[in-house]
This record gives C-alpha cells, structure tokens and sequence, in this order.
C-alpha cells in the first residue's frame, strides 16, 4: 500500500476534501489488492508463497494442478492400509503428506492391485507408484523376473526404506520351519508380483534342483487374501516383507494368529516407482524425500510405525540390484 493510501487530511481541510481523500485511497486499496491477487495466481508463485520450499523441482503441469496421483495397494499395513474411519493410513501416506508439505501438492492416492501399478505408471493413470515397491534391477529394466524377457520401458526408483522378507506361520504351528530351505514340500500363499512370491518360485526350482518335495505356491491378489488361505489350513506358511508379517503378527486376532518364523533375508530398498521420462518428477521426488529426512519428520514417521530398523539417511535414485 503506498503512503499516500494512509495520508490523512489535515485539521485546514474542508469536510469535502476530506470525503474525496477517503475515497480516493479506498480507490488505492482495492486496486493494490487485485494486484496481489493476480501476482499469486500461477501455480509456483502461490506454492511458493504457502512455504513449500520445493514447489520449483515439480513438472509445471503437476504445480498448475496441485496433485500427485499416487497407484498403490492400500492392503499392506502398516505401509499403507484402510483405518478404522476407512481413510488410508501407513508409512507411504504420512511420508507422502511430509513430501507435500515440501513440494506444494497433495498426494491422492488411488487403490490398485500391486500387479497393475507399473503398468499404471506406462498408461499415465497414476504420477508415481508408492506401495512398498521393492527396487529392483529388473524393474527398472522391464525385465520379467520368470522369463528374463523384456516386457516394458521399466521405471525409475526413489529409494525411501529398506525392509527383508520373512516368513510366517499360524501361531503354535511352525511346523519345524526355520529357513527356506525348510520349505520344500510345504504350501506358501503369497501376494502376486512382490519380491517374495520372486523368492518363493527361486526356492521352488531350488527345491526341484535338489531332489526334494515340491514347494508349491499359490499367489493371491492381496496379501490379505493370503493370509485367509493360511488360516484356513489351505496353505503352511506366508511371506511378505518384514513390516508387514510383524505387524500381522502383532495385530491380527489380538496377536493370536500368527507367528513369524526364522530370519529376514534379502533386504532391498523400498523405492517410488516413477516413468523413465518423468526424470523432472523423479528428481523433485528424490529432493523432498531428502528434505524430509534431514528436517528429521522422517524419523519420526518411521518410529511411530516401529519400523525404525528399515530407516534410511540418504534418498537414492535406483539404488536396488
């Protein structure tokens, strides 16, 4: 507002000149705040204002619309799930809103199988997977993990965690399974497309190789629907990642249900899945990841979720082999 809009007239002044003045800087006024209005217009501008200190790094298109699209399987807890009220709930959505808070935009996440999210990604239904994607050399080649044989463009990895896979059984019914290799001859359920229904059909053909009892697998589209078929009796053992077979383990049934079995094995990172030629996107992802963890949020997502263990220092891009 300029000085003049401030101005008042002096005791010398007729009450009319006094009346114009007052009109002349309500005049002022309206016009210095249609200004302002118009200057905070444009999507960075306005992000930037609001004290998202990131909102530059995004694609422009992702700035004018104030979202991220974000494809996950929200039946994963405790990295994402439906709550008690049916809002989604978990690690990925507390880090994503911690991100947002750097980047200017909200992050929406839509509900999906996991087998379809990279697919999602290659069709532009979604900006980003987020779903304790496990980052691998063969996702982001698009290499299929059974043939060997490229089947897409593959994806780019915003490493965020890391997690192994275990193993878990109904409660008082391990059935002497301590390692893989205890495996042969049992029935797993596992949750299609993850890294442990990969490790699943390698110790499968390692059971073959070896001359012993098959290791049969049934994979499901959830690992909900996995843990069903175990409890009842339709299958011996599950796998998931670590975070999810604990809090399974702690939670269902009160902590009746199951039990986790031997050790963790093949600990990878935890990546956000982004399109080869999103790299803008990719690397503005990276930046708010960082800045979340330095600020130190980070840490206490991680700690609220008791996964502290699975914390990382340094957001990487690909980081997975």
């Amino acid at each position: 507002m300029t000085a003049s809009s401030t101005r008042r007239p002096t005791a010398a002044q007729s009450r009319l000149a006094a009346v114009g003045a007052i009109a002349v800087a309500g005049a002022l006024l309206l016009t210095g705040c249609g200004d302002q209005t118009k200057k905070n217009d444009g999507g960075g501008d306005s992000q930037s204002a609001s004290g998202a200190p990131l909102a530059e790094k995004l694609p422009q298109a992702i700035r004018d619309k104030g979202v991220i699209k974000v494809g996950s399987d929200i039946a994963y807890a405790p990295v994402e799930f439906k709550d008690d009220s049916g809002k989604t709930a978990g690690i990925d959505p507390d880090l994503a809103a911690a991100m947002g808070k750097q980047l200017g935009v909200k992050f929406e996440f839509q509900n999906a199988t996991f087998d379809t999210l990279v697919g999602g990604l290659a069709s532009k239904r979604y900006d980003i997977a987020m779903s304790a994607m496990t980052d691998t050399k063969d996702r982001q080649e698009g290499i299929d993990a059974d043939t060997g044989k490229k089947v897409g463009a593959g994806v780019d990895f915003v490493d965020y965690f890391t997690a192994g896979v275990s193993l878990y059984t109904n409660k008082g019914d391990d059935q002497g399974i301590k390692t893989w290799d205890d495996l042969c001859g049992k029935t797993m359920a596992v949750q299609r497309n993850t890294f442990s229904h990969d490790l699943a059909k390698e110790q499968a053909q390692k059971c073959e190789k070896a001359g012993k009892k098959t290791l049969k697998i049934e994979d499901f589209a959830t690992n909900p629907e996995a843990e069903t078929r175990m409890r009842s009796k339709g299958a011996n053992v599950v796998s998931a990642d670590f975070p999810i077979a604990a809090y399974s383990v702690k939670n269902s049934g009160g902590g009746n249900y199951f039990e986790i079995v031997g050790d963790q094995v093949e600990a990878g990172p935890y990546g956000i899945a982004v399109a080869k030629d999103n790299t803008q996107l990719r690397d503005a992802l990276q930046a708010a990841v960082q800045a979340v963890i330095d600020s130190g949020e980070y840490k206490k997502i991680v700690e609220k979720w008791g996964v502290a263990d699975g914390a990382v220092t340094e957001a990487k891009i690909n980081g997975g082999s």
